[in-house]
């Protein structure tokens, strides 16, 4: 089992706090894999009710089975890309729980790396724009139509530190992710009146088997450049990173926090150190 979540498993670290999201109903999309398994396993063992929404159905329910949280979790299909869908995972989340807290639009791919714009593929940058953006959009409108009435409720994005970081991912996730912080900026506004808390976070690169497989390498030889890259040394970026910023930004510790793209990037966005590296690379 990934490290990244181990501890999530047994609720061994839920029983060091109190359990933040007591009573919360949660839709996580893409939780199946990657950074929405671990907030799955993290938003239960803090109280949560989780319903995993996923194309992966096998992968899915298999987490439900291992959670084994007495009805604290359920999975449903669901393709972020259908509307119908995604305002089923939604009605199926009220139905089963009585009501939505937390929204948390997840589900995102990375496309294909081209080396340049004149190589692209078309239909793969329109494919990630429906995914990453109006799959977000969906999202973000069907878990409004139930918070509006109820004047409360908690709509989350995953970003990227690609709405900030320009020159290192493909055109199509980088439009769509600086999309996603706008639409996320633009819904805090309109929501807020609603006493709808709307924000989004920004991880760096982590080792995820969709960024794995992006770029063709084994988790421990991308991490390895992960960390030779990094700001901040000293820790490994991995999911808990995102999944305990989106535990923070679900509960009534942040019931003030609205409207913030948060960077979970070590510090990586802050600056450019290519001319840094060229001038070393002179001198020695």
């Amino acid at each position: 089992m990934n490290a990244s979540y181990e501890k999530y498993t047994n609720g061994s670290s839920a029983a060091l706090t109190s359990k933040r999201l007591e009573g919360k109903v949660a839709i996580i999309t893409g939780g199946a894999s990657g950074i929405g398994e671990t907030t799955v396993r993290l938003f239960v063992c803090h109280g949560a009710r989780v319903v995993i929404a996923d194309v992966q159905d096998k992968l899915g329910r298999s987490l439900c089975d291992q959670l084994g949280a007495k009805g604290a979790v359920s999975y449903a299909h669901c393709d972020v890309t259908r509307e119908e869908d995604v305002k089923n995972v939604v009605d199926f989340a009220v139905a089963e729980y009585g009501k939505l807290d937390i929204m948390y639009n997840n589900a995102g791919i990375p496309g294909k790396i081209y080396p340049s714009v004149l190589n692209s593929d078309s239909e793969d940058f329109k494919r990630v724009l429906d995914v990453n953006v109006y799959g977000a959009y969906l999202g973000a409108k069907h878990a409004a139509r139930v918070m509006i009435p109820a004047k409360r409720g908690v709509i989350l994005f995953t970003a990227s530190i690609a709405s900030m970081c320009c020159g290192e991912s493909p055109h199509a996730y980088t439009a769509s992710k600086h999309a996603v912080v706008g639409l996320m900026k633009n819904l805090c506004v309109e929501l807020g009146q609603h006493g709808i808390r709307v924000n989004a976070i920004s991880p760096g690169g982590i080792a995820t088997s969709l960024l794995r497989n992006a770029v063709g390498l084994e988790k421990s030889t991308l991490e390895d450049a992960l960390c030779t890259s990094a700001v901040l040394k000293g820790a490994v970026p991995r999911t808990d990173n995102v999944a305990e910023a989106a535990l923070y930004l679900s509960g009534d510790e942040a019931k003030y926090v609205s409207g913030l793209n948060l960077t979970v990037d070590g510090g990586y966005s802050t600056t450019n150190p290519t001319f840094k590296m060229a001038l070393e690379k002179l001198m020695s």
